[in-house]
């Protein structure tokens, strides 16, 4: 027998209106709503990984029973399931109610002593969805579950993919914006999260002065996910520990996020977990040529506000937003912002040990500040494949004679300018010096380099590749790809095919360069 359990929606606030159709909600944390029943789902991927996490036996598969319940087929016992009131700033502006629009939480299980929560996404409009349908397409879904999979095993804070699932329906999409919308498959994938609790989350309620809601939804957040901090009843000094974790662990995944080269695509508000998750995985993109303004997100193309060098400012300016909806539960501004002006010095500090690990070196001193700097201006200079180049240095030893060969793959061009050529060996020169003072060997200098860069990554065309063939029926690439992602850092000699650039028709392919927000 399935069942589920509702934490979330038996500690806090409902939407006393029961119907199922597109409005403002207020004095509410959520509304109840169910998913539309699909026509004819299909199974298309899972992952054995978050099964396990949620004790779901797949000895023999995924079990037809959990198959129904995934695609919105039928409801687990003890489910009742809802979508989140929350509202955010989109590109820097207030946008006002926002909420899940297109996910249903389904409830949760608890296994090993941890909680997750379950949401479909895709299954049908609540009353969130506003202009939209509710519905979510083949493509977008492909990427959002392999991501999630992806950056888990890059060790990335990430919400999990438990399923990935067509519905046998078509949802009209105008994929580029341009007025030619096309009918697309339907897809539904089920997230996994301790929670789905966002800024936005908060923000709704500090807006509207529901301050009874705020600290009920505040109160409700430490006691179940962060109850490490209660000493003694909840009070000022445990919100402020709690907004200091929540900075650091966004300042964590930002960290990771520039190490493996992530683009988020869409750091609104609304899409920042409360846990320092990645979440929402839109118009994402890897870093393919190392390029700091780089966005992968076409609404962002003029400004570039969510570009690569960006993100941690980003997060630091949503991370402001989040004190001024917390602050009526502390009523003093002072800590809150010391707490935000810390923010800056731990992000640069752990952005240096990772710039370190991915340099192989045994520690962080004075000098390596500029080599850092060099070495990202390097990057720049010309169009370099930022995860070969990195990839390909843990096997430097020294020799100034040997970056040509090291490197000959990781760039887009065939001839580099002689200006550059003059940069790099000095920056090569002043690396080779700083190996020389390091205290670790050089087998452990290129272990540490290994587990740091990884070798293989989901980048855009290879997702592209997976929608391309599952859009002719043929959905072998997924399960190929995910298979290759759970080791991304393995050398993988039988995959060897998939460690290469961008290729060139991918330059300006749609779903490989640019995206959209549409999904």
């Amino acid at each position: 027998m399935i069942s589920l359990n509702n934490i979330f929606s038996e500690s806090n606030a409902n939407d006393s209106e029961s119907n199922n159709f597109t409005r403002q909600v207020s004095n509410a944390c959520y509304s109840f709503c169910e998913p539309v029943k699909p026509c004819s789902p299909l199974l298309l991927s899972y992952s054995k990984e978050v099964a396990d996490k949620l004790n779901i036996d797949t000895s023999n598969g995924l079990s037809q029973q959990w198959q129904a319940i995934l695609s919105g087929s039928k409801i687990a016992e003890g489910s009742k399931p809802f979508a989140m009131r929350y509202a955010g700033h989109q590109f820097g502006n207030w946008a006002g109610q926002l909420g899940d629009g297109r996910a249903i939480n389904l409830g949760n299980i608890v296994h090993n002593g941890q909680s997750l929560e379950l949401q479909l996404k895709g299954a049908g409009p609540t009353p969130y969805s506003r202009a939209g349908d509710g519905f979510a397409v083949l493509r977008s879904s492909i990427r959002e579950y392999l991501c999630s999979e992806a950056m888990h095993h890059l060790g990335i804070p990430t919400t999990r993919a438990l399923s990935l699932m067509t519905t046998g329906d078509w949802v009209m999409r105008d994929m580029f914006y341009d007025g030619h919308p096309e009918k697309e498959p339907g897809a539904i994938v089920c997230r996994v999260a301790p929670s789905f609790i966002r800024f936005g989350n908060f923000q709704i309620h500090a807006a509207y002065q529901e301050l009874d809601i705020l600290k009920q939804l505040a109160d409700f957040t430490i006691e179940n996910y962060f109850s490490h901090l209660l000493e003694q009843d909840i009070n000022k000094d445990t919100y402020l520990a709690w907004f200091k974790e929540v900075c650091e662990s966004t300042a964590d995944m930002i960290v990771h996020w520039q190490r493996a080269g992530f683009v988020h695509g869409v750091m609104n508000t609304d899409n920042m977990s409360i846990h320092g998750l990645t979440i929402d995985y839109g118009p994402y993109g890897f870093l393919d040529d190392f390029d700091p303004d780089w966005t992968p997100n076409t609404t962002d193309a003029e400004g570039k506000r969510y570009r690569y060098a960006n993100q941690p400012f980003v997060a630091h300016w949503n991370l402001v937003k989040l004190a001024e909806a917390i602050y009526p539960l502390i009523e003093d501004a002072e800590p809150l912002e010391k707490i935000l002006n810390q923010f800056p010095e731990y992000y640069e500090s752990q952005w240096q040990l990772m710039m370190a690990n991915k340099l192989g070196l045994d520690k962080v001193i004075e000098q390596d500040l500029k080599l850092f700097a060099d070495l990202e201006q390097l990057l720049s200079m010309v169009e370099t494949d930022m995860t070969i180049f990195y990839r390909e240095l843990a096997k430097y030893k020294g020799q100034l004679d040997s970056v040509s060969g090291l490197l000959e793959d990781a760039y887009y061009s065939d001839s580099l300018p002689d200006d550059y050529l003059k940069i790099r060996n000095q920056w090569f020169l002043a690396y080779s010096q700083r190996l020389q003072q390091n205290t670790i060997s050089h087998d452990k200098k290129v272990s540490l380099m290994n587990r740091t860069n990884p070798k293989y990554l989901l980048r855009n065309f290879l997702s592209q590749t997976a929608i391309d063939k599952a859009h002719t029926g043929d959905y072998s690439e997924i399960d190929k790809l995910l298979e290759i992602m759970r080791n991304p850092y393995d050398e993988q000699p039988e995959y060897d095919n998939y460690y290469k650039k961008r290729p060139e028709w991918a330059r300006h392919k749609a779903g490989c360069s640019m995206l959209s927000c549409s999904s």
